[in-house]
């Protein structure tokens, strides 16, 4: 038994204890307690609630081997430690209000001057949401029949791993490493030596906490910075990668230039690149509204072509070895495309659930008794429906073909 099923047991036996000791008892039907004291209802209603949470608990431990209680618990406990540690503001709420402000102009441009501002405070808000909804890999994989998540995600990482030719002993980059998941991947896969860099000093933290925790603090390190001006010397690196990062740079070729200048002379860059296809269509309505969600739900100050990402890796410098959407892969019968995880599911159990209009009035719900409570820091339900708004977004024009998360660009160094 969890602190978490304790608690509640806890909670449910004393309110159990005040029923039996009360003249009263524990109200037989609803018109008993309608015409119950206002202890004996608070005493019925804790008893009931923990036990519908226990039950639900037991349930899905015993059906589906999850433990919502202790994720929900552990969320709740890192999302309340988080606020201590935001970069951007000293809370939440103000933080989300300051982001938000970011994307109130209609122009790129000034979402590009303040590229910084904007990444550090979107990721002080999403990272938690996102290690606990998604997992560590912050990125999208489709799926192969038979294939879980987990091992698409993997798969997806050691692709784009396999590309760097590199092997144990090698030093690489990992540009806008997140939380490290996937440099932990990778480095386990190739052996070589990963560093990853990101803006955010949470991230930072976090990451290193984590390859502590995996034993792979020799191997792998997050660092702090700006990925358009690393702190790395030149010709540093036998291989770098980014994934579903470099989306959030003001300018491409900049961040190519810049990720070429720390590289060794013949060394490879391989990188998924958030783009709009050549379906997009700048005058559809549905197009700009879905484009407008992902950049304001994804902190991205504007979302490039694919084409002027091919243009910009070629400007830098690159000698282009490959280059293809990744989405538009045959993954064959009973494959799973890449932006599923966000389509609305009327499955109650699934977490595509909170995609549909009554999925996201329940959490939102939720989030704002939390919030009440002092479970949930003050700004919470600003933040889920900031991360929603992406969502939609996403799964529209995924579904369209309009947007892609995977064009795979693989470019070398001249050696020259």
């Amino acid at each position: 038994m969890n602190f978490a099923e304790a608690g509640l047991l806890g909670a449910a036996g004393a309110a159990s204890a005040y029923l039996a000791r009360s003249e009263a008892g524990m109200p037989s039907s609803l018109g008993d307690l309608s015409s119950s004291s206002g202890p004996t209802k608070a005493a019925t209603a804790v008893v009931v609630v923990a036990g519908g949470v226990l039950a639900t608990q037991v349930l899905f431990k015993t059906f589906f081997d999850v433990d919502p209680l202790s994720k929900w618990a552990l969320f709740l406990r890192q999302f309340r430690g988080q606020e201590a540690k935001l970069t951007s503001s000293g809370a939440v709420d103000s933080s989300i209000d300051t982001y938000n402000k970011l994307h109130e102009a209609e122009d790129a441009d000034s979402r590009n001057t303040a590229y910084k501002t904007l990444v550090n405070a979107y990721y002080d808000l999403a990272t938690l949401f996102y290690e606990w909804g998604w997992g560590q890999s912050f990125h999208f994989a489709y799926r192969f029949k038979g294939e879980s998540f987990k091992e698409s995600i993997r798969r997806h990482e050691y692709y784009l791993g396999g590309r760097l030719g590199v092997s144990s002993g090698s030093k690489i980059v990992d540009v806008g490493c997140g939380v490290g998941g996937p440099m932990r991947n990778i480095a386990r896969f190739t052996k070589a030596n990963v560093t990853g860099i990101t803006l955010n000093q949470y991230q930072v933290d976090r990451g290193n906490e984590i390859n502590r925790e995996q034993g792979l603090a020799g191997q792998c390190k997050s660092v702090q910075g700006d990925f358009m001006e690393m702190p790395f010397a030149d010709e540093t690196y036998d291989g770098a990668y980014a994934i579903e990062a470099t989306c959030h740079a003001p300018d491409r070729v900049k961040i190519y230039s810049e990720v070429k200048r720390v590289l060794k002379p013949g060394a490879v860059f391989a990188c998924y690149e958030w783009c709009m296809t050549d379906n997009y269509d700048p005058t559809n309505e549905d197009h700009k509204r879905w484009k407008k969600q992902i950049e304001e739900g994804d902190g991205l100050p504007d979302i490039c072509s694919t084409r002027d990402c091919l243009e910009a890796m070629k400007a830098a410098g690159f000698e282009i070895l490959e280059e293809r959407d990744l989405a538009e892969d045959d993954f064959g019968a009973g494959g799973r495309p890449w932006m599923e995880p966000l389509l609305p599911s009327w499955n109650p159990l699934s977490q595509r659930f909170q995609f549909t209009a009554v999925g996201a009035s329940i959490l939102k719900v939720v989030l704002k008794l939390l919030e009440f409570c002092y479970l949930a820091p003050k700004g919470t339900v600003k933040v889920e429906t900031m991360l929603l708004q992406a969502a939609f977004g996403l799964g529209g024009s995924g579904e369209t073909h309009v947007f892609t998360p995977m064009y795979l660009m693989v470019g070398r160094k001249p050696l020259e």
